[in-house]
């Protein structure tokens, strides 16, 4: 995708313009600094993959990635330049819970190792603050890097696709040459897409490079089956596109368009549609969320004592008694108590505080999009407490959200060649 920063060019004369502010780029190492983050969130897993991976290797590719990052970000940023975020602040903040239940040791040393991950990931944020000017820049690096995630699963799919689509997961389409989930692939699928869609509204992107990345994206989203993906991605689309309805005429047809299109959906493909929902489950297995319900009453239902209601059992897998949870908020209570609750409650509500008081424009449209998203999302997966690629999507939002940085004063104006010249004496004398 093109990039949408405009330079002040010379004038007619070919003088440059006097008042235009100089503002420096961000660097190219800032987005592989991004690159290196999502690395560290894939996770290590998932389903059998082409090659087989060792979990003790992909760990080590996942956690140095994490480290090269960290150095990266301080060898561009070597004065510690930083911006006020109160998003990173909040995220600081959630340390204090993680570190208090786990320096027990009762989840063993697995929770003080996540904690020290989590840590780099929040420095590693605080030194990219930097940059967080309420431009496109981080949204590019964000479609460009999992763009290249999705890449590799399709090229799995080509290679081998009984590996791609094994029976294990019901057909349903993983990675074949990283262990990825179907949940996570949709994820990366819907994330791309929604922001894809919103440059193109917004004149950001053209028709052919939107299509490139909308297209592929769209087919492996529905080849995964994941409705929380698909109904995130539809939920968070059209609060996006509400919030530009008003100043923007593409989306007021696209927005025209969408609700035409789902209208005849809704009448000619029903049944289709209920069919891929349900992904031939019984209906009390869809109602019971493909059993989540169960494992979240359990878990409330487990005796805690004070210490562990208000900080948490320790920074863990995300499971309880061996069964994942898959719900971002009894995660976080799980691990992180209800101080780690209230945390990630306010980390969300901050985000969408400030995205509604934004005059609306393109970068809000993202942010509102991504907030939308997480939130829909959080309800059946987890990672609002922890180093994952949701609290990437809430980084990039409050990037987007960032007031932008103040421009140093415009030097003054050289002083035209005719006035420069030299002044002869007789004239200076009166003579």
């Amino acid at each position: 995708m093109g990039g949408d920063t405009a330079h002040g060019g010379p004038d007619a004369t070919g003088a440059p313009p006097a008042a235009a502010p100089r503002r420096a780029g961000t660097p190219r190492t800032v987005g592989i600094v991004w690159g290196l983050l999502g690395l560290n969130t894939l996770g290590s897993a998932g389903a059998e993959t082409i090659v087989v991976l060792p979990r003790s290797l992909i760990q080590t590719v996942t956690m140095g990635a994490l480290a090269a990052a960290f150095a990266l970000a301080l060898a561009v940023n070597p004065r510690l330049r930083i911006r006020p975020s109160a998003f990173v602040l909040l995220l600081t903040l959630l340390l204090v819970p993680s570190v208090i239940s786990s320096v027990g040791l009762d989840a063993g040393f697995g929770a003080l190792f996540r904690c020290t991950r989590l840590a780099l990931f929040v420095g590693t944020l605080w030194l990219l603050t930097r940059w967080w000017d309420g431009g496109l820049g981080f949204v590019r690096s964000h479609i460009r890097m999992y763009y290249a995630v999705l890449g590799s699963v399709a090229a799995g799919l080509a290679v081998s696709p009984g590996t791609a689509m094994p029976d294990l997961y019901g057909g349903r389409l993983v990675g074949a040459l990283w262990p990825l989930t179907p949940p996570q692939i949709g994820q990366y699928a819907a994330v791309i897409t929604g922001l894809t869609v919103l440059l193109l509204l917004g004149r950001h992107t053209t028709g052919a490079s939107a299509a490139a990345v909308i297209v592929p994206a769209l087919v492996l989203l529905a080849l995964t089956h994941t409705r929380t993906a698909t109904v995130g991605l539809l939920a968070g689309l059209a609060l996006a596109i509400c919030s530009l309805v008003l100043t923007s005429a593409p989306a007021r047809r696209f927005f025209a368009w969408t609700v035409l299109c789902a209208a005849v959906a809704a009448v000619w493909f029903a049944p289709m549609v209920q069919a891929w929902f349900l992904r031939g489950q019984s209906r009390e297995n869809f109602s019971s969320l493909t059993g989540r319900a169960k494992v979240w009453d359990a878990l409330l239902a487990a005796p805690r004592t004070t210490s562990e209601r208000l900080f948490g059992t320790g920074l863990g897998d995300k499971s309880y008694d061996g069964l994942p949870i898959d719900n971002s908020w009894l995660a976080v209570y799980h691990e992180q108590g209800l101080t780690g609750a209230a945390i990630v409650a306010a980390l969300v509500a901050v985000l969408g505080g400030v995205a509604l008081l934004r005059p609306p424009s393109v970068p809000r449209a993202c942010a509102i999009f991504l907030i939308a998203y997480c939130a829909i999302s959080s309800y059946t997966e987890a990672g609002l407490g922890d180093a994952s690629p949701y609290l990437l999507h809430l980084a990039v939002a409050a990037s987007l959200l960032a007031a932008p940085a103040r421009a140093g004063p415009a030097a003054p104006a050289a002083a035209p060649a005719a006035s420069r010249r030299r002044v002869p004496r007789w004239a200076r004398e009166g003579r």
